[in-house]
C-alpha cells in the first residue's frame, strides 16, 4: 500500500544539498525506510535525477554484508562518483555499518554528495545524532500515520476510520490487516519482539519484569500527572514491590529514547516559567499503547487526548501542559486561589495556541469547567476546545473556538479557522 507522506517529503526537499547528514529517526516500523527508498527516491527520479546518481544501500540486507566494512563502504561510494553532478547517498539501517559516524563524516568531505540515512532505534537515536555528528546531523523525525494520512487510504467512512484509528493507531502495516484480531496480534508482537527487545539489548536491562510493569503503569495513566517518585510509591502500595525512583527515571529515559513515549512538561502561564514536576506522558502511537494493555482500557476521552497531542507534534509544534492560577469562590463564598489546567500549549515560532480536549460538553457545568482555564488566560493567543462531536468550528462571546475532532485532525489549518 502506497501512502503519501507529503509533510515528510517536503522536509527532505527543503533540506536537499544543505551540507548536513539528513538523519531520519522514529519508531521502528513507522515508515522511515518507505519514506526514503520509495517516496523520496521517486521524487528524485521524477525531477530528473539519473538513477546512477542515486546510491541506495540497505545495510540489513545480507547481500550487502561486505559494505558493512567502513573501508569497503568508502571505496564503494567513491567509486560511484564519476562526474561533478550531485550524488544522493541513501543508507538504510546505518547501525550495521562499523564506525558509521566516521564513514559519514568522511563522506561529507566530498563536495557533490548529499547524504540521507535511517537507523534502528536500538542503536541509532536522536541523542546519538547529537553526539556522533557534532552539529553535522539534521534530524527528521517520522511519526506513525496521522489520522489524515490514515483516512486517505482507508476503505470506509470517517466514523469507521476513527473507530479503527483510536483502537489500533497509525502504524502503517495495521492497514494491511483486515481483522481486529490480526491487528492486535501485530501490535503486541511489535512490542515484545521489537521495541522491548531493543531496549533490553541496548541498555543491558537485567530486570525485564520491572521494565514491563512500569510500561503497563504508564500506559494505564496517559495524560495523568506523575513522576518517578510517585510511580515508585505506586509500585510499593499497589504491587508490593520496591523499585527506586532512580531506576524508574532510568527506565522512562529508555522509553523516551526509543520514541515509545513522550514526556510533557508543565508551564505556569501567568508566571511564565516551567514547573519541574510532575509531568504527563503520552504514547507516540495510541495503538501500541492499547496493545500494551490488551485493549482493555480504551477510554475514548484519554485516547482522544493522546491523539490530539500526537497531531500537534506531527504539525511541528512544541507542546506543554498549561497551568493558570485564578481566584474563585468556594461553597462558603470565600475567595480562594485555584489552579486550572490547560491540556496543551502548542507553540511554533511566534504562534501559540491553548487547546482543551473535551470528549463531550453535555452540560452547563461541563462547559464552565472547560472554559474556566481558557478564560483566565490574559494574553491574546487563540483558545480552542476540541470535542468528540462532529461539529464545525464555532466561536463564542469570549473568543473561544469549539470544533469537532474530525475538523481538527483532517484540516491541517484547523487551528487558524
Amino acid at each position: 500500500m502506497y501512502i503519501k507522506r507529503d509533510n515528510y517529503l517536503n522536509m527532505l526537499k527543503n533540506r536537499e544539498n544543505n551540507g548536513l547528514i539528513k538523519v531520519i529517526t522514529g519508531l521502528r516500523r513507522s515508515g522511515k525506510s518507505f519514506l526514503l527508498f520509495k517516496i523520496f527516491y521517486n521524487y528524485l527520479i521524477e525531477k530528473g535525477i539519473d538513477d546512477s546518481h542515486i546510491i541506495s544501500i540497505v545495510l540489513d540486507d545480507l547481500s550487502n554484508e561486505r559494505l558493512r566494512d567502513p573501508y569497503v563502504m568508502l571505496d564503494y561510494v567513491k567509486g560511484k562518483i564519476i562526474d561533478n553532478k550531485v550524488y544522493y547517498v541513501l543508507l538504510d539501517e546505518i547501525q550495521y555499518l562499523d564506525r558509521f559516524e566516521e564513514v559519514l563524516n568522511s563522506l561529507l568531505h566530498i563536495d557533490n554528495i548529499d547524504i540521507y540515512v535511517t537507523g534502528s532505534n536500538s542503536k541509532f537515536l536522536s541523542s546519538d545524532v547529537i553526539t556522533e555528528f557534532r552539529g553535522r546531523g539534521d534530524e527528521i523525525h517520522v511519526y506513525p500515520l496521522s489520522f489524515k494520512e490514515y483516512f486517505s487510504v482507508y476503505d470506509g467512512s470517517v466514523d469507521e476510520a476513527w473507530d479503527d484509528y483510536f483502537n489500533y493507531g497509525g502504524m502503517p502495516l495495521t492497514l494491511s490487516y483486515k481483522g481486529s484480531l490480526e491487528k492486535a496480534r501485530y501490535l503486541s508482537s511489535l512490542f515484545d519482539k521489537v521495541y522491548l527487545s531493543d531496549i533490553v539489548e541496548r541498555n543491558n536491562v537485567r530486570n525485564k519484569v520491572e521494565l514491563d510493569e512500569l510500561l503497563d503503569v504508564l500506559a494505564s495513566s496517559i495524560g495523568s500527572l506523575t513522576n518517578p517518585f510517585k510511580l515508585s510509591r505506586t509500585f510499593k502500595s499497589e504491587k508490593n514491590k520496591v523499585i527506586s525512583d532512580k531506576t524508574i527515571h532510568k527506565y522512562i529515559g529508555y522509553f523516551e529514547d526509543s520514541f515509545l513515549i513522550n514526556k510533557v512538561k508543565r508551564f505556569d502561564i501567568k508566571g511564565k516559567k516551567y514547573i519541574n514536576s510532575p509531568y504527563k506522558y503520552y504514547f507516540e502511537d495510541i495503538g501500541l499503547r492499547n496493545a500494551r494493555l490488551n485493549f482493555r482500557q480504551t477510554e475514548e476521552n484519554h485516547v482522544m487526548e493522546n491523539i490530539i497531542y500526537n497531531e500537534l507534534r506531527v504539525r511541528g509544534f512544541s507542546v506543554d501542559v498549561g497551568v493558570v492560577s485564578a481566584y474563585d469562590s468556594n461553597k462558603k463564598g470565600e475567595r480562594i486561589l485555584k489552579n486550572y489546567e490547560v491540556d496543551f500549549i502548542a507553540s511554533q515560532g511566534n504562534n501559540k495556541y491553548y487547546i482543551q480536549s473535551a470528549f463531550s460538553i453535555d452540560s452547563t457545568e461541563k462547559l464552565k469547567q472547560e472554559n474556566n482555564s481558557l478564560i483566565n488566560i490574559s494574553d491574546s493567543f487563540k483558545k480552542i476546545i476540541v470535542v468528540r462531536n462532529n461539529i464545525k468550528p464555532r466561536r463564542d462571546e469570549n473568543g473561544i473556538v469549539t470544533m469537532g475532532i474530525y475538523n481538527f485532525l483532517l484540516d491541517e489549518n484547523s487551528l487558524n479557522l
